[in-house]
């Protein structure tokens, strides 16, 4: 009979633990803040950014909160960007273009497909088209298709 009772108090107990937390009031808990981007840099103000969106959308802040703090780290992050975009050294977008400007003249293009990343290409890797070109040796402009030697200085073209 005393396994029957001891067996019976531990399925309560088992039991009691389980329930005890659906029908407990719920604590307040309050949801810690994302860390501040102090450092200053783009990337951490971003993510805090993210982790704050991530927060509302799981319910960890309310509407006032996720407003207030919206507000603060957006401000924080376009500080950041724009610190970032004034830094001596970095590179501007105008000149990124201009050094793929650069890379790109020396290969031939294709009039159908723009430059080609080959750049001793006779014929266009996309289309198959001929890519009129010019002598290395004497500058010549050649502009048969097929052609092995310059028509001006009988040197061998690129193959």
């Amino acid at each position: 009979m005393m396994p029957l009772i001891l067996g019976t108090v531990l399925a309560l107990a088992a039991l009691a633990f389980v329930l005890v937390p659906l029908f407990a009031a719920p604590r307040a808990v309050d949801a810690p803040a994302p860390p501040i981007a102090d450092s200053g840099t783009s990337a951490e103000a971003i993510a805090a950014l993210r982790e704050v969106e991530f927060d509302r959308e799981t319910g960890k802040l309310s509407d006032s909160d996720y407003t207030a703090l919206k507000a603060a780290y957006t401000r924080d992050a376009l500080a950041a960007l724009r610190a970032e975009d004034a830094v001596p050294g970095r590179v501007s977008d105008a000149e990124v273009e201009a050094m793929i400007l650069a890379y790109r003249a020396p290969n031939r293009a294709c009039a159908t497909c723009g430059p080609r990343p080959e750049p001793d290409a006779n014929y266009c890797s996309t289309c198959g088209r001929f890519l009129a070109g010019a002598c290395a040796r004497c500058g010549a402009s050649v502009t048969e298709p097929g052609a092995r030697y310059c028509p001006a200085c009988g040197a061998t073209l690129a193959a």
